[in-house]
């Protein structure tokens, strides 16, 4: 008498994160950015010093025991400052990526379902804002609504809409010619909920991969605006600020530059890393 072993289903979430645990580089960057987050949440208890309090008797300092990584042009801890700079750096990107979603999916399920004038119009306004440079029309974005981390984020969400339109409308024309999509539209499901639920769910993998590919760019982006005095206010800390501080003292004081920049990268490059296994641990086709 044969016995056989009962079929195990694997569930797509268990598959993906098989997936992507066998992707150590996106293990990595996934811990990295984990750090970062709590990092920035927990900027209060873990910070050393007052991120704003100046010192005059501390005026760029050196890195040292009590100033792990210098002091700035006023005498500012500057390992406070990048702790709380994560904070608006993060945020900047999560939120401004979270107001890209809002806007362009929505756009792109109704420019690729309904098609005809709708589609043409969604999508020739989608081209026009892609001709442009990314970081030009943000920069034009927060010029025109004022210099601030808030209408920063808005300018980056903006900016970044049209590209989750693109991708969004791409997906929906593909995905609604399948038998299931025909099947529901036979039994006499209404239009939006054949987009909700049928629709949107099989582009949630794409648009969770390229969410965070753009909460890198958004980043160095809210650093550029921060940069050039379009974002996060002075005394309030931002990397892009505090290189925007440090360019002055690049020969007397390397580490007040040093250190924003390192921040950027590695989170910015931890970012990347992750979206890129995100790839291919939710690509259907990978094996």
């Amino acid at each position: 008498m044969s016995t056989s072993s009962p079929l195990t289903l694997e569930s797509p979430g268990a598959r993906a994160w098989r997936r992507l645990k066998a992707r150590p580089s996106a293990l990595v960057a996934l811990a990295v950015i984990v750090l970062l987050i709590g990092m920035a949440v927990f900027a209060p208890l873990i910070a050393p010093y007052d991120p704003i309090k100046q010192n005059y008797l501390l005026v760029r300092k050196a890195p040292s025991w009590l100033h792990w990584m210098g002091t700035d042009e006023v005498g500012r801890d500057l390992l406070a400052r990048v702790i709380w700079g994560a904070r608006a750096s993060l945020s900047a990107g999560v939120i401004s990526v979270g107001i890209a979603l809002l806007i362009g999916v929505p756009l792109g399920l109704i420019a690729g379902y309904r098609g005809g004038w709708t589609d043409m119009l969604i999508s020739r306004f989608t081209d026009a804002m892609l001709a442009c440079p990314f970081l030009i029309l943000a920069i034009a974005l927060a010029a025109f609504l004022g210099p601030s981390l808030g209408n920063a984020m808005i300018a980056i969400g903006i900016t970044a809409t049209p590209i989750f339109v693109r991708l969004t409308r791409g997906q929906t024309l593909a995905i609604k010619t399948e038998d299931y999509i025909e099947a529901a539209r036979a039994v006499g499901n209404p239009v939006h909920r054949i987009a909700l639920r049928h629709i949107l769910p099989n582009v949630l993998p794409s648009l969770l991969v390229q969410a965070t590919l753009t909460v890198a760019t958004a980043i160095i982006a809210e650093a550029s605006l921060s940069f050039l005095g379009l974002g996060q206010q002075p005394p309030l800390p931002s990397w892009g600020s505090m290189l925007n501080a440090a360019q002055r003292f690049l020969t007397n004081a390397p580490w007040m530059a040093v250190w924003p920049g390192l921040a950027i990268f590695v989170s910015v490059i931890c970012f990347n890393l992750l979206g890129d296994g995100l790839r291919d641990a939710l690509d259907p086709r990978s094996k």
